[in-house]
C-alpha cells in the first residue's frame, strides 16, 4: 500500500475517434483492470509511448482511435509503480470466474480517498500508466493527432 501523493502533469489517452470531442470519458467497458462494478475509472499513461504499449491488447477491434494529449490534476493518487499485483493479466484470471486481482489494489485506492492511480506498465516497467477515479481531474490540453500502431 503506497502513500497518497499529488500529481499535476501530463498523460495521453488513446480513445475511440468517436469520443474524441469528449476525452474526459470513462472507459465504456463495464469491468477493466482497475473498476468493476459500476465504478468509474479513465485510464491514461504518462507518455505518448505508454499509451501505444498499453492499448497493444485490444488493437485487434478495429476501432479508428485519436492520440489525447491531457493534463491531470489530482491531490491524492496511489502511487503503485512496482506492485506486481497491479501489472498482471487481469482478464486471464477474469474469465475464469475469478475476482481480478488488480481490482483488489484499485478497491484499497479507492477506499483511502485516491482519485487516481499511478501504476508500471506490465510489458515495459520503464513505462507508466494512470487511472483515474474522477475523470473530472483531467483536462483536455491537445491537439488530438491520428494514432497509426
Amino acid at each position: 500500500m503506497s502513500d497518497l501523493i499529488r500529481f499535476s502533469g501530463p498523460v495521453w489517452r488513446l480513445l475511440p475517434a468517436t469520443v474524441a470531442e469528449t476525452p474526459a470519458v470513462p472507459a465504456y467497458a463495464s469491468e477493466g483492470r482497475f473498476h468493476h462494478s459500476g465504478q468509474v475509472a479513465a485510464y491514461a499513461s504518462l507518455s505518448a509511448e505508454g499509451a501505444a504499449v498499453a492499448i497493444k491488447r485490444y488493437l485487434a477491434d478495429g476501432v479508428p482511435r485519436v492520440l489525447v494529449p491531457m493534463w491531470l490534476d489530482a491531490e491524492q493518487v496511489a502511487d503503485e509503480r512496482g506492485n506486481q499485483a497491479a501489472s498482471v493479466i487481469w482478464q486471464d484470471i477474469r474469465s475464469s470466474g475469478a475476482i481480478a486481482p488488480t481490482w483488489l489494489v484499485s478497491d484499497e485506492a479507492r477506499k483511502r480517498g485516491a482519485l487516481a492511480m499511478l501504476y508500471s506498465s506490465r510489458s515495459q516497467p520503464d513505462l507508466s500508466h494512470v487511472v483515474v477515479f474522477d475523470p473530472t481531474r483531467l483536462t483536455y490540453v491537445g491537439p488530438t493527432s491520428a494514432f497509426e500502431p
